[in-house]
């Protein structure tokens, strides 16, 4: 790989850029199965670090090498998957817990089909903070900053959207 390739694709080259994501496709998709030992795992990572090494070109500096650059990007995206899975983890097992001790408080399974369809419903700047804080258990201020809105305006979301799920599911009965 020549450093012409790297100063193409940052010029906006798609040609160049592609030669370099197929030239280190393999040796990222490598790493990544060692990293976490899982092979849908690591193309599931080696995908999305192709993708944001896509977005984030303009980002790279020939400090490092490209496939370096690349290291750093898919260790974060692996990282991130973690975190993500963690938390989806704990909260179906909280979920299980609940189910478990006989909860009265417990759904059906048709209210909790009731209450996906209230949520598909929903405009995206509703539902998709609803989704992150409580069925990911994300913050507000991480929200904020994945999805790039005030925290303010988040909260009133939430609440906006909560008001509007609330009114849907009421309105069937």
């Amino acid at each position: 790989m020549d450093l012409s390739d790297i100063t193409k694709a940052k010029q906006g080259d798609k040609e160049s850029l592609a030669k370099l994501l197929k030239e280190n496709y393999t040796f990222i998709l490598k790493y990544v199965w060692k990293m976490c030992g899982n092979e849908q795992t690591a193309y599931d990572v080696t995908q999305e670090t192709l993708i944001k090494a896509v977005q984030k070109i303009q980002q790279y500096k020939e400090k490092s090498s490209f496939s370096t650059w690349l290291i750093q990007i898919a260790t974060h995206t692996y990282l991130d998957m973690n975190r993500k899975q963690k938390r989806t983890t704990k909260l179906q097992q909280l979920e299980k817990d609940r189910m478990k001790q006989g909860s009265h408080s417990s759904i059906t399974h048709e209210e909790w089909y009731d209450v996906q369809e209230a949520l598909w419903k929903l405009e995206d700047q509703y539902r998709i903070p609803i989704v992150l804080k409580h069925y990911y258990g994300y913050e507000y201020d991480e929200i904020s900053s994945l999805i790039k809105v005030k925290t303010g305006t988040l909260k009133s979301r939430v609440h906006y959207g909560l008001e509007k799920l609330r009114k849907e599911l009421n309105h069937d009965d």
